[in-house]
This record gives structure tokens, sequence and C-alpha cells, in this order.
């Protein structure tokens, strides 16, 4: 496990050493925030299990995106496999390979920036490590989390891991074109996730038809739109 944030055996991080690591994130997150708003980008927090579908809902989002310029970081243990196949889609991507840490930081996120220039850029996708714990616990400086849920993952995901739905602004529900071939009940994850979720936001998709991703990518329309209005807004105050 992690030894970083603490997942594992809570002796190896004290909590004052825990909430110094914290600190510390936060105030990487800070700077990358102010290099998102300096240059107009909209950075998304990807996050969700491993086979949740996040680098194929990413792949789709490009296919049926061209009015947006979107980038990508794509975090993975070992491997740089997800960004070979984001550059294959078309989406300029970086990989960050984290060895043992089952989550991304701030700091990683700001070095793999110094590699990915965010000049032209409007959208800035964060696929973090495959995980439904770690990684909702580090700002990376992001304006919202999005969450990748697949329908074979199980009704009660929400509910055993509540945190990184509480810290969700959507979730993509994945894989729904496999519905008609699973005993999985739909109304039920949507319950759990309207109990989890402070303000449920669940738009169901599937990678592989294109079902949903439209208005995936109109939620993310509206979301970027909002935020830098309400800075433009804010800074002729």
């Amino acid at each position: 496990m992690c030894e970083d944030c603490g997942c594992g055996d809570p002796a190896l991080v004290p909590v004052e050493v825990h909430e110094s690591l914290l600190a510390g994130n936060d105030k990487a997150a800070r700077h990358n925030r102010e290099h998102f708003t300096e240059h107009g980008v909209f950075a998304v927090n990807l996050m969700g299990s491993p086979g949740s579908g996040k680098t194929g809902v990413m792949e789709a989002t490009a296919r049926s995106l061209p009015r947006l310029r979107m980038a990508a970081m794509s975090g993975d243990l070992a491997t740089d496999n997800d960004a070979r196949r984001l550059e294959r889609a078309g989406i300029p991507a970086r990989s960050i390979t984290t060895g043992s840490a089952c989550h991304l930081d701030a700091e990683m996120v700001h070095q793999a920036l110094h590699h990915l220039p965010l000049a032209g850029l409007d959208v800035l996708v964060i696929e973090n490590v495959g995980n439904l714990v770690c990684p909702a616990v580090y700002d990376l400086g992001q304006h919202v989390n999005v969450v990748a849920l697949a329908v074979t993952e199980g009704e009660d995901k929400p509910l055993k891991y509540p945190v990184m739905f509480r810290k969700a602004d959507l979730v993509l529900l994945t894989k729904i074109d496999l519905l008609p071939h699973l005993d999985v009940d739909l109304a039920a994850i949507e319950a759990a996730l309207a109990e989890t979720m402070p303000d449920p936001v669940v738009i169901p998709v599937s990678a592989r038809t294109g079902q949903g991703i439209e208005r995936w990518i109109a939620w993310l329309e509206e979301r970027r739109e909002r935020a830098f209005v309400r800075r433009a807004v804010a800074a002729g105050a």
C-alpha cells in the first residue's frame, strides 16, 4: 500500500506527518490552480477504479469534441499505456508513473506541466491512478472532480467508498451498453449515489456506442464557462 497517504498501516504515517504532507500538497495545488487560471485551462480530476473506463471515456470525448482543445495527464503505477492510447486518439498526453503511490499529488502534476504546455488549451483532464480511495484526498489544483463508475463494479460501490463520491461534482456511469448482459439494478446504483453525493449529478455513458457522451461534453462546457465567467466577473468587481 502507499506510504504517503496513510492508506496502509496507520503506524507508518503519524497524524501530524500526514497533516504536513497534505499542507504541502495544498500549497502545490494552489500553484497549479494559478497556472490553469492564467492560461484559461479548465482542469478535470478524473478518478475511478482500474477498468472503470476512464481512458475509454476520454477517447470517446476526443472523437466528439473537436470544438474544445483538450490535453491529458495519465497516472499509472508502472506503464504509459493509457497515455499512448490517448495520443493515438489525438489527445496530447503526458504519462505520470508513480511507482508505488496509489494516487497523483499536486507536485507530480506540477512537474508534468513542464512537459505539457498549457498555452492554447481549453481543457486538461488529469486521469488519476485507478483507485477509489486515495485520489479523493489530494487536491491537484483542478476545477472539478469527476468519477467514472462502471455498471460492472457493483451497486454498492458508492456506499463502500463514500469519500470518493462525496467529493465528486459528477459521476459518469460507464459501460451502460453492457446492461442488457448483466444482472445489475441501475436504479440501485443511482440510489446509492444519491445517498452519498451532496448534490447528485449522474450521466450514464458508453464509450463504445457514444451514448451519453454529448451530454457529458455539454456538462464539461457549461462548467468551464461558469468557472471562467465567474473569474472575469470577480476581476472586474
